[in-house]
C-alpha cells in the first residue's frame, strides 16, 4: 500500500511547478490562474510557452516609437 507516499510525492512536484509558474505570470501581468493549464496532458506546457512568447504582456510598457 504505497498510495500515500506517491500521492505525496505527486503533489510535492506540483508544486514545484506551479509556484514558479504562478511568479511568472503575476510579474508579466498575467493572471497566475493560468498556470494551471501546464497540467493539460500533452498540450499544457506547449499552451504556456507560446502564451508567453506571443502575446504582450499586460505590464509591459508601451514605448511608440520613443528611445529612452
Amino acid at each position: 500500500m504505497n498510495f500515500f507516499p506517491e500521492l505525496a510525492r505527486g503533489i510535492l512536484i506540483g508544486l514545484m511547478i506551479i509556484i514558479p509558474l504562478f511568479m511568472i505570470y503575476k510579474k508579466a501581468g498575467f493572471h497566475p490562474i493560468w498556470a494551471v493549464v501546464v497540467f493539460l496532458p500533452g498540450l499544457g506546457l506547449l499552451l504556456i510557452f507560446l502564451q508567453l512568447a506571443f502575446m504582450p504582456w499586460p505590464n509591459q510598457k508601451q514605448n511608440n516609437g520613443e528611445k529612452s
